[in-house]
């Protein structure tokens, strides 16, 4: 087994979201954490870490590589039906007990992580847009572990997606801090985050604040990303109704059109304690969004089983507009300026600008990527 620590502070480079403080210390900007990380020491995240010189940050390779429809992300008002070339790394500053991903996201914090090293391949931002063009893949997206502490790579690979004619995305807990937001604002379209829960004493069993994730939904929208907001649904930790009004009038009153997605858990990592989350808790979380005026709200991971959640409705007609199966598209009604071809209401979002090119799987059958 390779020394595993060793190994990954190889893979890095000087931090640029870093304070330096002195007497061998740095203030670590990527993520509402603000470690200060003396000399030999490492950040909450543990990929983060001070070599004496300064604090370094991870570089050149990913952990992770998948291509497939970016619905999965889930993002349902960033070109549907369109392939997104999903790359993560190691590491992240939260220690969630059902966390999907564990085995890349808790490298260096559990034991049983250290294996997660034989993924990581080395690879450059060119490389990474390339196999994103092999795949016919419009959007690249940072994602599977935490993406805000691997910030500085994600930039480098972003600036070629981007010259390239891709657009860019996270997938992020959103324990964002303001500077990392003004950082990635430049080369990034559109952030997802996951709202956890409404409940600090939910989030302090996570490792995180509500308060910075609130904060990151509420400056990544007023930044002008395209924000889309999802919460995993668990039984008996985050689903009672009082709970999810709150998280749905919070939505609402940064803006109606940020899309909420309520997905199903399953027992994972250290949470098998729980019941998987049946349809009706998921179309119950729906309308209460619907009902706190959320004009944007879907279902997900659940496919056939949750109604109407699954498909995008106009906001002004209530025509169905695209209609989704099991993160296909079968249906696309949107026309080349995003707009409602029966009452004209633009909805927001980033739509395609020829309709007709909508990859549309009518089959029924998962598209492979």
């Amino acid at each position: 087994m390779k020394d595993v620590s060793a190994f990954l502070n190889s893979l890095t480079r000087p931090a640029e979201l870093v304070e330096t403080l002195g007497d061998d210390r740095a203030r670590c900007l990527a993520c509402g954490h603000r470690c200060v990380v003396s000399a030999g020491k490492r950040g909450v995240c543990q990929v983060r870490f001070h070599d004496g010189k300064s604090l370094r940050a991870p570089w050149g390779y990913v952990a992770a590589l998948q291509a497939d429809p970016i619905e999965k992300k889930p993002f349902s008002h960033i070109l549907p039906g369109a392939t997104a070339l999903t790359f993560g790394m190691l590491g992240c500053d939260f220690k969630c007990g059902y966390c999907q991903n564990w085995l890349t996201s808790q490298t260096l914090r559990n034991p049983a992580s250290s294996v997660s090293a034989n993924l990581v391949r080395q690879i450059t931002p060119l490389e990474l847009v390339e196999t994103a063009r092999r795949f016919e893949a419009e959007v690249i997206v940072s994602s599977y572990n935490e993406p805000l502490i691997t910030s500085e790579w994600a930039v480098e690979v972003f600036k070629t997606a981007r010259q390239n004619g891709l657009k860019c995305a996270f997938v992020s807990n959103g324990n964002a801090t303001p500077e990392a937001l003004t950082y990635l604002r430049p080369h990034l379209d559109a952030y997802k985050v996951d709202l956890k829960s409404m409940r600090q004493e939910n989030y302090r069993q996570l490792g995180g604040a509500l308060k910075h994730v609130l904060a990151t939904i509420e400056q990544a929208h007023a930044l002008g990303l395209w924000v889309e907001v999802v919460t995993l649904v668990v039984p008996g930790f985050n689903d009672s109704n009082e709970e999810l009004w709150d998280a749905a009038r919070f939505l609402a009153g940064v803006s109606p059109d940020i899309p909420w997605h309520v997905t199903a858990f399953h027992p994972d990592y250290q949470m098998t304690d729980r019941d998987f989350t049946p349809p009706e808790s998921l179309v119950r979380a729906a309308d209460i969004g619907r009902e706190a005026g959320l004009r944007y709200v879907y279902a997900g991971n659940l496919p056939g089983r949750v109604g109407e959640y699954e498909d995008t409705h106009c906001a002004g007609c209530g025509r169905a507009l695209v209609r989704r199966r099991q993160y296909q598209v079968r249906e696309y009604h949107l026309n080349e300026k995003g707009c409602c071809p029966t009452c004209g209401l633009r909805l927001p979002g980033i739509w395609p600008s020829n309709p007709r090119h909508v990859r549309l799987n009518l089959s029924g059958l998962p598209r492979l990527a």
